[in-house]
């Protein structure tokens, strides 16, 4: 099982922003993990003793309708006030609090808006960990009163890198906790596959299967049943449809370094089922918890 220990919950204090404190209230339950919520608001010279202590009041506030009477909260919650950009400021203090997973809310954008990217986005750009990405009018698996968990089918995007494997594993840890069952999905790129002869192709289909095969440990079979799919197309068309066909709960992927790179006009296939997806998404990153003060 994955090991999480620290989990941070930015919030903005908004309605739509604090329907991700019930995500990582649950996990933390989970994992008996501490939970940190975070706002990050702008520097400003009138940001007093008073003005800071009527944010943690809001806080406070925002985490009670989960951690009530009827709930059971994790063993420790803190709140703590930022200032400065959340684009750096949040993955800051993750590194610093030495976080094992961010979990935070995406709007729905517009698509002109969704060429500037978003906080969530960005956040999952620089993240020292992994980040759970939730989204408004989606497939729910944490309950919206009592925090219970009802995970039951994760996808892995899986293209046979080093980000894929760590997504794997992340995927493989939650669908033993949960017993939940685990499609790993290889997309072949379409542009290939007009120039291929069936011979190559059929190759080609028996290797991506052993491959799939061999990157699902053999005891993971034993406690949760274990699909491998192979597609062809672009991959986050692809990764989209059979997440919205099969109701998927939670899909997980890595993102490669230049994977949201402003080269991209139009976001990389990570961007985009960051965006459209029907479930929450996990974005893998390897751990780093310590930065230096100058970084």
């Amino acid at each position: 099982m994955m090991k999480i220990e620290h989990i941070l919950c930015p919030t903005d204090l908004s309605p739509e922003s604090d329907a991700a404190l019930r995500y990582a209230i649950a996990l933390a339950r989970t994992y008996d993990a501490k939970l940190l919520v975070c706002c990050c608001v702008e520097p400003s010279p009138f940001m007093d003793m008073a003005a800071r202590a009527s944010l943690s009041r809001r806080l406070e506030t925002a985490l009670r309708p989960h951690t009530g009477v009827a709930h059971c909260p994790p063993t420790g919650i803190e709140t703590v006030i930022l200032e400065g950009d959340p684009e750096n400021a949040i993955p800051k203090l993750a590194a610093e609090r030495r976080i094992d997973l961010i979990v935070m809310r995406s709007r729905r954008r517009p698509v002109a808006a969704a060429l500037l990217g978003s906080t969530a986005e960005a956040i999952c750009r620089t993240a020292p960990c992994p980040v759970l990405v939730t989204h408004p009018q989606e497939q729910e698996w944490v309950g919206l009163t009592s925090c219970e968990i009802d995970l039951r089918r994760i996808l892995v995007a899986h293209d046979f890198s080093n980000d894929s494997e760590l997504a794997l594993k992340y995927a493989l840890s939650l669908a033993q906790e949960y017993q939940a069952e685990l499609h790993v999905l290889h997309v072949m790129p379409v542009m290939l596959i007009p120039a291929t002869s069936p011979l190559t192709l059929e190759k080609d289909f028996q290797r991506v299967t052993r491959l799939l095969r061999q990157a699902v440990p053999d005891e993971a079979r034993l406690w949760c049943q274990v699909r491998q799919i192979i597609k062809s197309g672009q991959p986050y068309r692809e990764i989209l449809a059979y997440a919205e066909e099969h109701q998927i709960d939670l899909i997980c992927m890595g993102v490669h370094g230049a994977g949201f790179s402003m080269r991209a006009l139009f976001g990389s296939n990570a961007d985009r089922v960051l965006r459209q997806s029907p479930c929450p998404v996990l974005i893998a990153r390897p751990l780093k918890p310590a930065i230096s003060a100058a970084a």
